[in-house]
């Protein structure tokens, strides 16, 4: 797996995520997991784009890598995907889950 960090959020981060053949974009925030807030830091040609947006919430570190597998498991190419990390140890494990998946 390849990923690096496309940009910066006040909250977050956007990264590009390769996953053997699937690549997306993740927006791993720090965020109630309210699936509204989503269009706050998610920009408008995200919603415009072809593929579908997966929203999960991250409420425990430990939950991340499971997370993270199983929506990858569910995406498909140009597809992207919202972590809400409740606080900030799940949002450095989900960082990690998404560096080791």
């Amino acid at each position: 797996m390849i990923s690096h960090s496309l940009a910066l959020h006040p909250i977050g981060v956007v990264v590009d995520v390769v996953i053997e053949e699937l690549r997306f974009k993740a927006y791993v925030v720090v965020s109630e997991p309210d699936i509204n807030l989503v269009a706050d830091f998610v920009p408008r040609e995200q919603f415009d784009a072809d593929g579908d947006l997966h929203v999960t919430a991250v409420a425990d570190s430990s939950e991340a890598h499971s997370q993270i597998e199983d929506l990858a498991f569910n995406m498909n190419q140009g597809d992207a995907a919202v972590f809400l990390c409740a606080d900030q140890a799940a949002y450095e494990a989900a960082l990690e889950a998404l560096a080791a998946a």
